[in-house]
């Protein structure tokens, strides 16, 4: 099994081809792929496929390293995009791909760069169930009281902005993002969640607890949950989003069309050896 592990700002995947792969992608084969000591090591897996209808150039599925399966990445989505045309999928600067989310469709700006659309973000849907139509809500977390703003952009994200009493950099995501993320009967299908401060009129720094990872150096959706909040607190698009791993640049539309613009590069190639595989072929 041959694959590439990509990163984009500190966010690191293995892009693995389905005609690659020689078995199927189980949650616990992703688990053991992902981990740091006993597998390549990882924030999660993409898998590239055949897309089912025309018009695309592929399939996109996006794997978690706790074994999950996530709608979308932003990082993951450049990722595969600049795979994508290094490998010979595609000649075009412009083309769509098929996601969990529908359809996205990136532009190509550099050798390490492109954009993505991502859709128009949603402030109400079904993983927020019992919120209203401006999504905005409160949520107890390590015996604080957090206000939030549900943001859908392909897949959930809680948007918290932090006050000037509080320092974004001392935060304890490891204390106050699991029971956000993991409140199921708020969040049926569980959320990411971004904790973000307003820098200027077109800039925010954040940081990100994703759901299935933990906290990561930076995430696409995760910085565009953010910027999609900041923009309706007065914002304005594009902006820039500020996160450990370097800074991404959020546009926000009228409509709250999103577009998200960054760099990914590759790591390296390798293929994995004959007792790995035999291993994870006895892995359900």
């Amino acid at each position: 099994m041959t694959f590439e592990k990509w990163q984009a700002l500190g966010n690191d995947y293995l892009i693995v081809e389905q005609d690659e792969l020689p078995f199927e992608l189980t949650t616990e084969r992703v688990r053991r792929l992902c981990a740091a000591h006993t597998g390549i090591g990882s924030d999660g897996v993409l898998l590239l496929t055949e897309p089912s209808e025309r018009g695309y150039v592929a399939r996109l599925r996006i794997f978690n390293p706790d074994g999950s399966e996530a709608e979308l990445s932003g990082n993951g989505a450049r990722e595969a995009v600049l795979y994508l045309r290094r490998s010979g999928w595609v000649e075009h600067d412009v083309f769509s791909i098929e996601t969990a989310a529908g359809e996205i469709r990136p532009r190509i700006t550099g050798s390490t760069t492109c954009s993505v659309d991502m859709g128009r973000a949603r402030l109400s849907s079904a993983d927020f169930p019992s919120g209203d139509q401006g999504g905005r809500g409160v949520v107890n977390a390590a015996g604080r009281e957090l206000c939030f703003q549900h943001v859908s952009i392909g897949n959930p994200q809680c948007a918290i902005e932090i006050g000037l009493d509080d320092r974004l950099e001392d935060l304890d995501l490891g204390e106050l993002g699991p029971p956000i993320e993991g409140k199921i009967e708020r969040f049926p299908n569980r959320t990411n969640v971004s904790f973000w401060r307003r820098d200027g009129d077109r800039e925010i720094t954040a940081r990100i607890y994703e759901r299935g990872v933990g906290e990561t150096l930076s995430s696409g959706t995760g910085a565009c949950g953010a910027a999609v909040a900041a923009v309706l607190r007065g914002a304005e698009s594009p902006v820039t989003v500020h996160l450990d791993g370097g800074d991404l640049e959020v546009e926000v539309g009228e409509d709250l069309g999103v577009r998200l613009t960054g760099w990914a590069v590759p790591v390296f190639r390798g293929t994995l050896s004959d007792e790995l595989v035999e291993d994870l072929h006895a892995t359900e």
